[in-house]
């Protein structure tokens, strides 16, 4: 049996679809709100102008090209106080992605080497990690910020302790660590600093392919891939070589003949010691050979020679030195710099730390079990199996905490670090009146890193995760 039905009557149009025609609904709820927040927002901006108005004032950016009239004390790029507010803004900015930059670096560490020891069965090793992890997202990121500059100011030497012989400098005599900051060799770049360039670039590149090349090789014949630490050895060795050749092809040769003996010492004495001792022991017997050759041994043996070749490279470096009441020359990082890294990567790394663990525990435990059985280590389990698996479970909520060290960044105005906020949302906006003009720039500036930060890491996150057929 069956029944038929008439088709729907067309009768045209009516008003009362927009709202019980569930096709033209949504239709006319959007409209609606586009009008409400198109009209909220133009009875913001008609409200902004007329009380500027009223006060005498407009909307310009000419304050910008104007003179500064302000030191910035941690700079990246050059600047003096005749320079204008722009220039001074750029610093700023400067400073806060490179603050923001190794903060995401360094608390990525910590937070993979936290959220794995939290999983560790080694009871003090993850009592340490949970200590850390508690200690730090518990307590406000401003106090540790504080915190850590108070520390760091006070629990080192002032520069007249240099002179009086109370402290002194570490690594050859080439890195002071003050209450005014540390200070490091500079580089200088004299003529054919850029083949040097050129070469570091093309060194990368080349050590990229090499390693894509060996795992596309491992997934055909099954040998090993490249060691990623082989690719950093061939880089800094192509870097060296051609730095030596161009300081003097004499010099270069000797450099090589040094090297060659080092390499020499490390494997003949590491080869021989472990033939009565564990390998561990003969690792250190054959560091401890190198030492020995190159501070009492190497001096005197090419002293024998009286020969000296020229020595010059395309980059020197500027030394710090004591003079007066602070040291001069070389790179001064300032305690707020160090403090406000240390806080914001510390205090970022217990969160990611979190969100490791809660990785690492989504992988399922037949994963680690089977690697175990195909006779892998613990250490080349976590590697290879259970890590790249737990990835896509931690990317995203790490994009999340890259967005929130870059925006805590700001609160480098408690210290005194000069970024983007304490330059053009502070000072500039304190000299020229203009707080409208400078904290939309400010904020402008957040929106576009922010945006891009996530662009970038949204498109790791879709080269990392799980391709379905």
């Amino acid at each position: 049996m069956t029944t038929q039905s008439d088709p729907p009557k067309r009768n045209g149009f009516r008003l009362s679809q927009l709202i019980y025609d569930t096709r033209y609904r949504s239709i006319t709820l959007q409209v609606i709100a586009l009008l409400l927040i198109g009209g909220g927002l133009y009875w913001l901006y008609s409200n902004t102008v007329t009380n500027l108005a009223a006060q005498g004032k407009d909307f310009r950016l000419d304050f910008l090209w104007k003179r500064a009239g302000y030191d910035i004390n941690q700079q990246l790029i050059p600047y003096t106080s005749n320079d204008t507010h722009i220039r001074a803004a750029a610093v700023g900015m400067f400073n806060t992605l490179l603050v923001a930059g190794l903060g995401c670096v360094f608390a990525t560490i910590l937070g993979i080497v936290f959220g794995v020891l939290r999983l560790s069965k080694n009871f003090m090793a993850s009592r340490l990690a949970a200590v850390y992890v508690e200690g730090f997202r518990n307590v406000p990121l401003l106090l540790w910020i504080v915190a850590i500059f108070a520390i760091v100011t006070e629990a080192t030497h002032q520069p007249r302790d240099f002179k009086t012989g109370d402290a002194s400098m570490l690594f050859n005599e080439s890195v002071a660590i003050t209450n005014r900051g540390t200070f490091i060799p500079s580089p200088i770049f004299g003529a054919g600093w850029e083949l040097l360039a050129i070469v570091a670039v093309l060194a990368i590149g080349a050590a990229v392919w090499l390693r894509k090349w060996s795992i596309k090789r491992q997934a055909a014949t099954g040998e090993s891939p490249m060691p990623i630490w082989l690719g950093i050895v061939l880089v800094i060795a192509a870097i060296l070589l051609v730095y030596s050749l161009q300081a003097g092809l004499m010099f270069a040769l000797l450099s090589i003949i040094k090297v060659a003996i080092i390499v020499a010492i490390a494997v003949i004495g590491y080869r021989v010691a472990k033939t009565f001792v564990p390998n561990v022991l003969a690792a250190l017997i054959a560091a401890a050979l190198i030492i020995l050759w190159q501070y009492f041994i190497a001096g005197p043996f090419w002293g024998m020679f009286g020969f000296q070749p020229a020595f010059n490279p395309s980059v020197t470096f500027d030394y710090p030195e004591l003079g007066g009441f602070n040291f001069s020359g070389g790179l001064q990082i300032r305690n707020s710099l160090i403090a406000l890294l240390l806080a914001l990567s510390l205090y970022t790394g217990a969160f990611i730390a979190e969100i490791v663990r809660a990785g690492i525990l989504s992988v399922s435990k037949g994963q680690s079990e089977a690697a175990f059985a195909l006779g892998l280590r613990a250490n080349r389990t976590m590697s290879l199996v259970i890590l790249p698996q737990a990835m896509r479970v931690i990317i995203p909520p790490l994009i999340s905490q890259f967005l929130n060290l870059t925006k805590n960044s700001s609160l480098a105005i408690a210290i005194g670090y000069m970024d983007i906020r304490s330059t053009l949302g502070g000072i500039t906006v304190n000299q020229t009146g203009r707080e409208l003009e400078g904290i939309l720039l400010t904020g402008m500036f957040y929106l576009i890193l922010s945006l891009l930060i996530s662009a970038g890491m949204n498109w790791f996150n879709n080269s990392v995760k799980l391709k379905e057929r």
